[in-house]
């Protein structure tokens, strides 16, 4: 399910670095609503209701149980998320768990060439094996 922030994430950063240091700031980017809509497949407006934001406080307290945005200097700055708050989100409160799908290559003109190069590789080693004998 990580479009793998690459969810998708970079995620071998994102699991390595602990949550609020200065080192994670500086090397997970930040995720925007509509990158955090495509990862929970949820609509914009359901990730802004998710979302923990008061019209009246610029940087509410943590809360467990919503998305907790990134703090912010201004109230018109846009919200981002952190990968891994966005992971703690949907496993823990939505209850998704991210599926790995593993799909073929798409075949082409390369993948062709280099079957035909490991057959003919192949048969020059049988060959070389026979000769051998």
């Amino acid at each position: 399910m990580i479009p793998d922030p690459t969810f998708a994430s970079p995620p071998s950063t994102a699991d390595s670095v602990p949550y609020g240091s200065a080192a994670a700031a500086e090397t997970t980017p930040l995720l925007s609503v509509e990158a955090v809509q495509k990862y929970l497949n949820r609509s914009r407006a359901s990730v802004y209701r998710y979302a923990n934001t008061d019209p009246e406080v610029l940087n509410p307290p943590y809360d467990q149980t919503k998305l907790n945005p990134e703090v912010r200097r201004d109230k018109d700055a846009p919200l981002e998320f952190r990968p891994q708050e966005v992971r703690r989100f949907a496993e823990e409160v939505l209850g998704l768990h991210p599926t790995i799908q593993v799909q073929p290559p798409e075949e082409t003109l390369t993948h062709d060439l280099m079957r035909q190069m490991l057959q003919e590789l192949r048969a020059i080693r049988e060959l070389l094996e026979q000769q051998g004998k």
